[in-house]
């Protein structure tokens, strides 16, 4: 059964969120992230994108979630599946893997 490709949208800035001192930049986590999914689930379809807060994409839907981002304080940066908030400031790759997982990924 071919898998549908799963979209992974980092949210973040070039500055880091107040509360994330010491921590990975939005930037390099997505870095992180893509690299990482990419060893854990190989040959397996799936899009990972960086959307900075502060200058949005035109598409409306990242906008808005990239304005929700900012009203909300939320940390970042935040990391949505498929339009599923999966982590912030310090997302966890246990809880990526395991939400990829629920889409039929599996690991080789």
């Amino acid at each position: 059964m071919p898998l549908n490709e799963v979209e992974i949208c980092v949210y973040g800035a070039e500055v880091l969120c107040p509360s994330c001192v010491n921590m990975p930049s939005s930037k390099e986590t997505y870095d992180w992230l893509e690299a990482a999914v990419g060893r854990k689930f190989p040959n397996q379809p799936f899009t990972i994108t960086y959307i900075d807060i502060f200058t949005p994409p035109v598409d409306e839907e990242k906008a808005l979630f990239a304005s929700r981002v900012i009203e909300e304080d939320m940390f970042y940066p935040v990391v949505v599946i498929n339009g599923e908030i999966i982590g912030e400031g310090n997302p966890r790759l246990k809880t990526v893997y395991a939400e990829l997982e629920k889409y039929g990924y599996q690991s080789e």
